[in-house]
């Protein structure tokens, strides 16, 4: 039984890896569907989140199954059901690339504003890259990538506050420019979104490695809500 547990475990975080590098994709290739201004990779893109939705039900599945079928102690334990968040956590990413590659397709029919435009595609390439760090952490089984990812949280909070003062600065002075700018804005939050669920997923590595969660608040930045802001200008 323990080799099989053993086996099945292996399995499972295959899975979740496997759906980790198409998540970093979607977020890499929705960035440079904004950036270029790429219709059929931003159409692309929306077809194959169906197949993270579809990976993420896959590994829910055989974890539960996994769990009632062996009954494992807790480190074991810890390791499936760590399965099961990591992929709500990833399927959520896909999710929130797949919108962006939405807003991409109505901004590529308007002008672009290009320097605004750079500055998501900086935030991007941050957002990517903790992601993979994190995703890399999962892989090799090396907690502290991790937690590095987890203390420099607020660096894509800052990113996220510089451009959303920028496109309201824009869209006030420019009022021909908001249409694009508000879709710009809900671009950058997403990004922020999934800066919080690398982070999230750095949390879920840190208990199921050590078995303890992790101790006080993560470095955030206050953010200006969104909504309110767009609504007020």
């Amino acid at each position: 039984m323990t080799r099989t547990l053993t086996a099945e475990l292996r399995q499972l975080t295959a899975e979740v890896i496997r759906m980790g590098g198409l998540a970093e994709a979607q977020v890499v290739d929705a960035v440079d569907a904004v950036v270029r201004r790429d219709v059929p990779l931003a159409q692309a893109l929306i077809i194959r989140d169906l197949r993270l939705d579809t990976l993420q039900s896959e590994v829910e599945r055989r974890a539960l199954a996994l769990i009632g079928r062996h009954r494992p102690g807790e480190a074991d334990l810890r390791r499936a059901i760590s399965t099961l968040k990591l992929a709500m956590n990833l399927e959520r990413c896909g999710d929130l690339a797949r919108n962006i590659a939405k807003r991409s397709l109505v901004l590529s029919a308007g002008e672009p504003l290009l320097p605004l435009t750079g500055a998501i595609e900086r935030m991007g390439r941050l957002v990517s890259a903790r992601l993979r760090e994190v995703l890399d952490a999962y892989a090799a089984g090396d907690v502290e990538p991790a937690l590095d990812v987890w203390r420099r949280d607020g660096e894509v909070d800052e990113h996220y506050e510089s451009l959303f003062r920028e496109l309201l600065a824009l869209m006030t002075a420019h009022p021909g420019a908001v249409a694009a700018g508000a879709h710009l804005l809900f671009v950058a939050k997403n990004l922020e979104r999934i800066g919080d669920h690398a982070t999230n997923i750095a949390e879920i590595l840190h208990f199921q490695m050590t078995g303890e969660e992790l101790v006080g608040e993560r470095p955030k930045v206050s953010l200006p809500d969104l909504d309110a802001e767009v609504v007020s200008s």
